[in-house]
């Protein structure tokens, strides 16, 4: 655990756009070619979302299509390639939630190609927030595709379940986080959960509040690293709230967030937002981080060894 870091970036003239690819992993434990094929799903990620934005598209789109990018690959602990339960399996969750008010989210599929959508489709297609493992029939009636479990199951997850550690692959959760050209804000996160957890366990990302949080007034945010600390500080709400009733900026809010949430308690992570000016920020206490953002500095790549320019 290292103490608390951030990176700002200014509000572009009309929209913003950051995305995660997890925190966790000892730089030493991170391989060249790894981090490389990360650097290079995060920009398709940011250039999914960025067209969209770019016309005039709204911001829960962005942050669907560039979460949707990054569940596709095997680099992350989301989608395919995701961790594995304890008895080898997948149990995948995400959120998204726009900045209206409105939420959805999914957990513990094995069987959604792409959870983020079946997280938009319980949000838009039923009366609830959160549904657990929703039938095959269900994800088709709402036009979410579907895969074979084994899908999933990739041999590098495989390996890591027989690793005495799992420090050396605690990363790869996912999120996005956008403004769009009329000041809407949306958040989205996906991930696998823990490598090894127990069958049926819930960490944060699908629980609306504590890993992933959006307000048009204040801020989008969307979490990752050790769930349970994110749950029992509902980190990504703090964040919002340390902004509208304790009248902090959204660096000084991540800031703290993180380090009263996660260093206090023991926890480590990383966290992604943007707030209704467009101003973005990375605030981590990990190790390492992936992350990409297109604001009024451009757009940029970042994760364990360096940060670099996107055309």
């Amino acid at each position: 655990m290292t103490q608390v870091q951030l990176l700002e970036f200014p509000p572009a003239a009309r929209t913003s756009l950051v995305v995660h690819g997890g925190a966790g992993a000892l730089p030493s434990a991170v391989d060249p070619e790894f981090d490389h094929a990360c650097r290079d799903s995060l920009r398709a990620a940011i250039h999914a979302g960025r067209h969209i934005l770019d016309n005039g598209g709204d911001a829960l789109d962005a942050v669907c299509a560039a979460v949707t990018c990054l569940e596709d690959q095997d680099h992350f602990n989301a989608g395919r390639g995701a961790a594995l339960t304890s008895e080898g399996l997948p149990e995948l969750d995400a959120a998204v939630m726009t900045g209206a008010g409105s939420a959805g989210a999914v957990t513990c599929t094995d069987i959604a190609r792409n959870p983020v959508a079946v997280a938009r489709a319980v949000m838009e297609h039923t009366p609830h927030v959160l549904l657990a493992a929703p039938p095959a029939s269900m994800l088709h009636g709402w036009g979410c595709r579907t895969e074979d479990p084994q899908y999933f199951v990739t041999e590098r997850r495989r390996r890591q379940l027989t690793l005495s550690s799992s420090r050396a692959h605690r990363h790869g959760t996912v999120g996005a986080v956008a403004r769009d050209h009329s000041g809407k804000i949306a958040a989205a996160t996906s991930t696998g959960g823990v490598t090894g957890q127990l069958p049926g366990r819930i960490g944060d990302t699908p629980l609306i509040g504590a890993g992933t949080w959006a307000d048009d007034t204040t801020c989008g945010v969307s979490c990752t690293g050790t769930g349970e600390f994110f749950m029992r500080a509902v980190l990504a709400h703090d964040v919002h709230a340390r902004i509208r009733y304790a009248g902090m900026s959204l660096p000084q809010a991540a800031t703290s967030a993180v380090r009263d949430g996660l260093e206090a308690r023991g926890g480590d992570g990383a966290l992604i937002a943007v707030d209704r000016s467009g101003t973005a920020v990375v605030a981590w206490n990990s190790p390492t981080v992936w992350w990409a953002v297109a604001s009024g500095q451009g757009a940029l790549v970042g994760g364990d060894r360096s940060t670099e320019a996107l055309p």
